[in-house]
Formats: C-alpha cells, structure tokens, sequence
C-alpha cells in the first residue's frame, strides 16, 4: 500500500522523467514580496500571463513594519519590495492581501485560517517554511525564485521526488511541554540534516492529541532537520479546523470534500524509506544554546561538555558557543536575557498568545526585557481582542504590534541588537539572523513568557 505521500504526488504527477523529475501539478501558488519580484519580472519580458491566476494568493510579510502600518514604510528597499508587489498583483491580475487590510499577516499564517489551504493539496511558496501548511495533509514546500516563475506560467513544477519517512511520537506530553519542545527536541536527535532528501509524516498518540496550531508549528519546522517538508494526515481534527473557513468548500462541496480527505492516510502496510519513533516521556520545555536550531537542551540540562562531541564537530560546537558567550557543560537556567519575541509563521497563532497571556497573567514583565508580541494576522490580533488577551498582557506592562513577519528575520525595523539575548519563538538562530551579532535562544511561548517576567531563562512548570 502506497504512504500518504505516494498517494498526493502520484496524483499530481503530469509526466515523470525517467531517472529524472517529476512533472508535478500545483493546486495554490503563495507569493511574497521577498522572492517573487524577479519572477514578475521575467514573466514580463516572455510575455507570459499567469497560468491559473485563481490558484496564486499574494500578500507582503517579511518587510512590513509591525507599528505604524497606515504609514509609508521607512525603509526604501521594505517599502520598494512592498509596492512592487501590489504593482505586480495589480498587472497579472492576482488575489493580494494588501498590508493593513483585515486579510494580510504572514502568508503561512494566513493561508490555512482562510481554508486556503486544505488536504490533499499540492503547495508551494518561494519560503522554506512553506511546509508548515502540511498540517493540512498537504504536500507543501519551499521553492525558489526561477521555480515560481515556472509555476505562475504553467502551473507545474519539476520536482525529484524525494524519499518518505515517518516519524511517530508516542505517550502524552507532559506539563508545560508544547508542539513546539516536540520539535526542537525532534532537531536535537536527528540533527539539522538527519532528514535531508525526505518527506516526513508525522504520527503517532503526541501528533494525534495535538490541536491544529500545534500541528502547524511542528510542520513549520520540519526544514530545520532538512527535510523537504512535513505533513500530517488529516482527520477530525483538520475537518473541525477547516470547517466555516471563508475559502474552504460549502454545502455538498464540504461533504465531497471531507468523504475524499478521510481517503487521505497512509495504508497499514505502508513502507516507508526511513521510520524512527520517540516517546513523549523524554520531552521537557527545551532552549537553543547554539546557532543551529539542532543545538538545543532540555530547560533544565547543561550545555553538552566539550568530551561529549565528535571531533568532527569540535571547531564549529566551539565557534557557536563563542558567539552566543556560553560555555560547554554551563546550564542556562537563571541567564539574563534582553529581549523576547512572541510571534513568527512558528508561533504567532491565537494558542501560542493564549499559552503566553496564560503565564503572565497576574505578573509584570522584567523592567530590563524589551517584549515584542507579533500576532501573525489581523484574524488572530481580532481573537486576541475578543478573548481579553490584550487586556491581560497591558495589565503586564506588554505592548501588542501590528501582525508580519517581524524579528524572525530582520529584514524590517524590529531587530535586535549586537550582543544582546533574545528568547524568540521564531524557527531560526542563525549567527545575525535577528539582526546583526545578536544572539537568539529559540523556546516555546511558555518559555519565552516566563523569561519575559522574570528577566532571565526559566523553566515555566515553576510559574505554572
């Protein structure tokens, strides 16, 4: 029997190359401002319209400032970026969530909460986090430039098709143990490339158990182990998600729809290329202290000593923590840090304020941290109004911004300073990835709560 992956590919297979790619047909199209300009621009000089217009959703995120939005962008290369694409929306005749309209935000948040994305569903997006949109039961993935011109003119891609694995966590999660631990603790057994050259599933009684804002958080960051994307099998959780969204299916569609998605699940005979299992009895709230977000630690063990890694991997173990000003075999509890952010494709969602609004409540944040709390859409800042949260965080001294990408990535005014800590629920900690010298502890919204009301890394089971 075919792995749930075999059964959405081969569908949308066109024409497979011997010993080569795969012809493959691409149900929605997501573009941004960031790498979808050049793409434009030589559909422009061929001559080409877009294919299938009605399958291609833009809207601007990584630039956007997250105050201020009814004001011209400051920075000329953010406001260019922003502009170029409402031009090129404008021309080609696409759907655009404008900036500052009800309907913008980051575009792998925005997509599945307007049933834009929806089972069984070829995606794709010039942005590796596109694979946060398997949460579905999609098969989706980052892309490049080039390849997003390929799309908008023929609504194909040439693909490898890349091998499967499944990856099933089993037990229930303990207290104050998130979506987003599974997933760091994920990156620190298998490493930043143990699934290079895969297609993950992810299955198991954790994944199961797991809300749809869990599952798309876990989703999000299956290219931080280097696979190609993540995906999860839709069931009633998907359909109870999806249900009443604004673009997903009514009436007798809705019941065509559903009677089709529960098809979609990998047969019990299944085989896999590659099958590995965890227990949720060995995930505990967990922190980065490296620059890879493989280079993490339970909250309450130590940096791993020098004698505990291969030689092979000595300089660089070296050289992050360097950067980052810890030592091997230093455990991190108790650390001051400057900065938090609450937000990103990763954690910017109504549960991820929910869970963060949950450990403040009653407490104010440390004098000295400077918080930054991004909701990932307007659909999620409207429910952060409606449920209070708002009224909870200003009681803590915290201020809400304007939803976008924000200080995932630097590439608009929130950034955070040389040298300084930054608890961040974002999906990278790169070297200078919050901005240049600055030095990012990847955490869960529990986590990043905690710090921010008591001022340095602490474990949120004692807050809880």
């Amino acid at each position: 029997m075919n792995t749930l992956f075999d059964k959405i590919w081969d569908k949308h297979a066109v024409q497979i190359v011997t010993d080569g790619p795969t012809q493959l047909y691409i149900d929605r199209l997501y573009c941004h401002e960031v790498t979808s300009p050049q793409a434009f621009e030589d559909m422009r000089k061929r001559g080409l319209k877009c294919f299938r217009p009605s399958q291609i959703v833009c809207m601007p995120d990584h630039n956007i400032p997250t105050h201020d939005q009814d004001k011209p962008i400051e920075d000329p290369i953010g406001r260019k970026q922003v502009d170029t694409l409402d031009k090129n929306c404008e021309d080609f005749g696409l759907r655009e969530f404008k900036m500052n309209s009800k309907d913008n935000g980051i575009i792998h948040v925005v997509g599945p909460e307007k049933g834009l994305s929806l089972p069984g569903m070829t995606i794709v997006c010039g942005d590796s986090h596109t694979s946060t949109h398997g949460a579905v039961g999609a098969v989706a993935f980052g892309i490049g430039t080039s390849e997003v011109e390929m799309v908008m003119a023929s609504q194909c891609i040439l693909q490898q098709k890349p091998k499967s694995m499944r990856i099933n966590i089993n037990g229930q999660l303990g207290k104050g143990v998130t979506a987003k631990d599974v997933a760091l603790y994920l990156m620190s057994q298998i490493t930043t490339s143990g699934a290079t050259g895969y297609f993950v599933e992810y299955a198991g009684e954790v994944v199961k158990a797991m809300s749809m804002e869990g599952r798309l958080t876990l989703c999000n960051l299956s290219i931080e182990m280097g696979a190609r994307g993540g995906f999860i099998a839709p069931d009633e959780t998907t359909f109870a998600y999806i249900k009443g969204r604004e673009y997903a299916p009514k009436g007798e569609d809705w019941d065509k729809a559903v009677a089709y998605w529960q098809t979609l699940k990998s047969g019990d005979d299944a085989v896999f290329d590659k099958e590995l299992n965890f227990d949720a009895a060995d995930i505990e709230p967990r922190i980065t202290y490296g620059t890879n977000p493989g280079m993490g630690i339970g909250i309450t063990e130590a940096i791993p000593a020098i004698d505990q890694i291969d030689d092979a991997g000595k300089a660089s173990f070296l050289k992050s923590l360097d950067y980052m000003g810890f030592a091997p075999g230093e455990t991190l509890l108790g650390k001051q840090i400057d900065y938090v952010f609450l937000g990103a494709c990763t954690n910017g969602r109504i549960e991820d304020f929910r869970a963060f609004a949950s450990l403040v409540k009653g407490r104010q944040k440390a004098e000295h941290v400077v918080a930054w709390l991004v909701p990932g859409s307007w659909a999620v800042d409207k429910q952060i109004r409606e449920e209070g949260i708002d009224r909870v965080l200003a009681e803590g001294g915290f201020e809400l911004r304007q939803p976008g990408c924000s200080a995932c990535l630097a590439m608009n005014d929130d950034k955070v300073p040389a040298g300084k800590y930054a608890v961040s629920t974002s999906n990278r900690n790169f070297e200078g990835r919050q901005g240049p010298g600055s030095r990012t502890i990847l955490a869960s919204p529990l986590v990043a709560a905690a710090a921010a009301v008591t001022g340095v890394i602490t474990d949120p089971r004692e807050l809880m």
